[in-house]
């Protein structure tokens, strides 16, 4: 699932006795394979360090991390995980022969860079009049009317005690949509080695990171008579850049995410995009184990914190209930086919009280690209179809409309569209319940979700067999629609 590519983020130190082993000092006790002293040269990788969340293991781990000639960029001793950078080829293999390092992975394959990340494309000037009390974009908001928003917007535009944290490419906070939502207080960068970087310009999206921007306006664009409106309004949001301007969503990325909107008590966070390098991360790997570890104690901070984290299904067509072969990854290199199996989890999509969201285009049947799954999806959300769900609009798109960089509205389709629609509900429903925590919230929005069968049909847009698919399941719980589409209107009602 590569979702942000569509139209295709306190204790006692305790004294440290070194020996040393040729040039390198490690703790004592440390056990080394000989010859491991000289390092072997390779590229510049950052590495995830799986340890205790305790201050004194940390501090341990940060000087054998020293003591093997590499950098330690950023420790979380929140979740026991410490960013370590270094040249040695080896340096994985030596650090895991450490005393109190549970795991080491490098997050990359390939040496410090970034690649390409697409742009949306730009929305004509709206045609003829708005309608009395609507923003001049609505009539072409075919999502905001399919779950029902408008009818919502009668009871409740949502909450200013809610905030939603958009992990992704940085979010326009210039944007005149979006310029009095985004709390800049809480906003920040994630994307320089994992470190969080509070400075304004640093989670402003890059030139091509469209992406933030356009998922911001889909949760919260303002109803202020400009452009299109959000699905809560009143909500605060919160930019968290995880997404370098080259479009890789790194795992140090992801970690500082997580772990900033779990220390700042984020109500909801939006994910629309996978953990790179890896389109799934398997267990008999150690650096993808080590990521997925490193990955699941930051997200599950966060949901003690009080978080409820929304994601992306992807956009590859897949069924992430049985999953046989990956061909995407790694996908900083050179991608090669590899066989997967379930044990292989997209991250963060698939990890514990994480809600996965699959996309629906205008007519409310699976978007054709869109994966899926039974007991991995939890809910369906319009993410947009403009091959072959055509709404009657004025612009006749069967994408998402929403606000991108530098005043503008453009067009992307895909699951990262879908999630916002979930998020932008669950904010709503966090105002309405405001004593909600994780669990309570992802139990409200199941339960407001309209059933929707699997088709009776085979599964085939366009009937090339491009796009075939089978579901499984029954009308409340299937793998294309998970507990049903998300109903804004619902969400608001608290007499239901």
């Amino acid at each position: 699932m590569r979702a942000p590519r569509i139209s295709r983020t306190c204790y006692a130190a305790v004294g440290l006795v070194l020996a040393t082993v040729g040039t390198l000092a490690l703790p004592t006790g440390t056990a080394v394979a000989a010859p491991t002293a000289d390092p072997t040269p390779g590229p510049l990788l950052s590495y995830v360090v799986n340890t205790k969340a305790d201050h004194g293991q940390v501090q341990k781990v940060e000087q054998a991390v020293t003591g093997l000639g590499g950098t330690a960029v950023q420790s979380y001793e929140q979740v026991g995980v410490v960013i370590a950078r270094s040249t040695d080829a080896r340096f994985a293999e030596k650090l895991r022969l450490v005393e109190g390092v549970d795991s080491v992975g490098a997050s990359r394959t390939k040496g410090i860079q970034a690649s390409d990340q697409g742009k949306a494309d730009v929305a004509a000037e709206p045609t003829g009049t708005a309608a009395p009390g609507q923003e001049p974009y609505e009539a072409y908001q075919w999502d905001m009317r399919q779950i029902g928003v408008d009818k919502a917007h009668k009871i409740s535009l949502g909450s200013r005690n809610v905030t939603v944290g958009v992990l992704d490419s940085g979010i326009d906070a210039t944007h005149e949509d979006l310029a009095a939502n985004v709390d800049a207080s809480q906003s920040v960068s994630c994307i320089d080695g994992g470190k969080p970087n509070t400075d304004w310009k640093a989670w402003q999206p890059g030139a091509d990171g469209d992406h933030g921007t356009h998922v911001a306006g889909t949760i919260a664009a303002a109803r202020n008579g400009k452009g299109i409106v959000g699905i809560a309004p009143n909500v605060k949001l919160a930019a968290v850049k995880v997404v370098d301007d080259g479009g890789m969503i790194y795992p140090e990325y992801a970690i500082c995410g997580f772990v900033w909107a779990g220390e700042h008590q984020f109500k909801v966070t939006n994910n629309s995009y996978y953990v790179d390098p890896w389109m799934f991360n398997c267990p008999n790997d150690k650096d993808q184990a080590a990521i997925t570890a490193a990955v699941r104690k930051a997200v599950a901070f966060s949901q003690r914190k009080g978080v409820l984290n929304i994601a992306a299904a992807g956009n590859e067509n897949i069924d992430l209930a049985h999953k046989t072969v990956d061909v995407a990854s790694p996908d900083d290199t050179t991608p090669a086919s590899r066989p997967v199996t379930n044990d292989c989890l997209s991250l963060p999509t698939e990890l514990p009280g994480v809600i996965a969201v699959s996309a629906v285009g205008v007519n409310g049947d699976k978007a054709s690209y869109s994966s899926y799954g039974k007991g991995v999806v939890t809910v369906a959300a319009p993410g947009g179809d403009r091959d072959y769900q055509i709404p009657d609009t004025p612009d006749k798109d069967g994408r998402i409309l929403s606000t991108i960089p530098g005043g503008k509205y453009g067009y992307m389709q895909g699951t990262s569209m879908a999630a916002p629609h979930a998020t932008g509900v669950a904010a709503l429903l966090a105002g309405t319940f405001p004593w909600a925590g994780p669990d309570e919230l992802t139990k409200l929005l199941t339960n407001q979700a309209d059933y929707h069968p699997c088709p009776t049909g085979e599964f085939n847009p366009g009937g090339a067999g491009e796009w075939k698919a089978t579901c499984e399941g029954g009308a409340d719980d299937n793998g294309f629609y998970g507990a049903g589409i998300i109903n804004a209107e619902k969400a608001v009602q608290w007499w239901r």
